[in-house]
């Protein structure tokens, strides 16, 4: 009979093991297959691959490029003749008159020299453009007729672009667009021109070693302003946007933290022995945290106007809610036994808070502050763009344009070392005010009692 029970008990065993075993396997291979399921689906429902048809690579090696380089442009008015140098483009650019990079000469015929052979002549009537291996593209614009083009025989190259009213010629020394107003060439190089100084500045032009050399003998002041009020590139408004930036995050952060901090009283069980207040201070912490930043930027922009303050709000609002339930979670679990030795003392409620309740959570509390301050470092980003302050407006500006690439790239570069600082300083202030690292240590003077110190 035992022998008989033993041999059920185990047969269970087996069978339970069994079952344990193929519960397993099913949990190991099902939820892999569920999500390989999961990213077919997506892969249908989001069109990747009509996604990936419709992508532009050609527009997209053009974007990288405008990140690393820059444009100078040839332009002549073909109604007036007026042929205007311009880097990128702008204004602020242009080359003064009777100034021209040494690849453009002007005269009756303006010729720009391309290099490897690629030369562009603007006549006057004509624009002609020698190709290497092709021949020459002759286009006669016209206001009334339009763009009459004249090219080598045979089929028209996939680089060029003609029609009634335009011709665009794109090489790889250049690209030459012609319509009725105007025949414009530009030519790519690399780095940021004007970034230091520009072209209307003394100091354009010259080696690091001159400019060195002038700041020595007393002119460093006027590199300086020269450098910090360049009209291209606004070094003064583009550090006046980061100290925006880094505005916001610095005050929505310390204010959510000071606002969260009393409220997170009301909503523990240990401090606050009314239930439904509890209850209805942590629903309100839940909703101010449940919606975006980016949503109470948009309502609170309708309500106070744009501008960093909004920002500020916005972030504060949004952290009061998050704060609010990190504190009161730190706070249920404060040691009680702290709390009585500092009321065995005769000190009052709020004394007992001070020194009994707050040193407890102290760490918690500025790690958690430290942590968000560089979290919203990069939050008030994207924040300043629809406030209209900070660096996030300039970026977002540079971006409407389509055609100021290296301003965005210059923009990306500065908020990456931006959030990099704030995680650098984060970090030491942590170390600095929680841990206590970096301390000074007294060294004594009797020279018997430095051998006890630790080295």
């Amino acid at each position: 009979m035992s022998s008989f029970a033993t041999d059920l008990s185990t047969d269970a065993l087996k069978l339970e093991a069994g079952r344990l075993f193929a519960r397993k396997r099913l949990l190991n291979f099902g939820l892999p297959a569920l999500v390989l399921i999961y990213l077919i689906y997506i892969f249908f429902a989001f069109d990747v691959p009509g996604l990936y048809d419709g992508a532009s690579w050609k527009n997209g090696r053009t974007l990288v490029s405008d990140s690393y380089s820059y444009k100078t442009h040839v332009t002549r008015d073909n109604r007036s003749g007026v042929v205007s140098v311009a880097i990128e483009g702008e204004r602020m650019g242009a080359y003064p008159e009777g100034m021209t990079p040494d690849w453009v000469a002007l005269g009756d015929t303006a010729v720009v020299d391309l290099e490897g052979g690629h030369v562009v002549r603007f006549g006057a009537g004509t624009v002609e453009y020698d190709i290497p291996g092709y021949g020459t593209v002759r286009a006669t614009p016209n206001r009334s007729a339009g763009v009459q083009a004249e090219l080598p025989p045979g089929a028209v190259p996939a680089w060029i672009n003609v029609s009634k009213n335009r011709l665009a010629i794109t090489t790889d020394a250049g690209r030459l667009t012609v319509t009725r107003n105007r025949a414009e060439v530009f030519r790519y190089f690399a780095g940021w021109e004007l970034f230091w100084f520009t072209l209307d500045s003394p100091y354009h032009g010259k080696s690091l070693l001159e400019v060195m050399r002038l700041a020595a003998s007393g002119e460093g002041g006027a590199i300086w302003r020269d450098f910090w009020n360049n009209a291209m590139w606004r070094h003064k408004d583009v550090a006046w946007a980061i100290f925006e930036t880094i505005l916001m995050a610095f005050l929505g952060t310390l204010g959510a933290g000071i606002v969260a901090l009393p409220l997170a009283f009301l909503a523990t069980r240990n401090f606050n022995p009314f239930r439904s207040v509890r209850f209805a201070m942590r629903r309100v912490f839940d909703f101010v945290r449940g919606v975006d930043a980016l949503i109470w930027t948009v309502v609170l922009a309708r309500a106070f106007g744009p501008g960093p303050l909004t920002g500020a709000l916005a972030i504060l609002i949004t952290d009061t809610g998050t704060f609010g339930k990190i504190f009161s979670e730190a706070l249920e679990n404060v040691d009680r036994k702290q709390i009585e030795g500092v009321q065995s003392t005769g000190a009052n409620a709020p004394q007992r808070y001070r020194f009994g309740v707050i040193p407890q959570i102290t760490p918690v509390l500025l790690s958690q502050l430290l942590y968000f301050l560089e979290s919203n470092t990069r939050s008030a980003t994207i924040i300043g763009a629809i406030t209209g302050g900070g660096i996030g407006l300039l970026l977002t500006q540079a971006i409407i344009t389509q055609k100021d690439w290296e301003e965005v790239a210059y923009y990306i570069v500065l908020i990456i070392l931006m959030v990099m600082l704030m995680d650098w300083f984060s970090g030491w202030l942590r170390r600095r005010l929680i841990r206590g690292e970096g301390r000074a240590r007294r060294r004594p003077r009797d020279p018997k009692a430095r051998r006890f110190l630790l080295p």
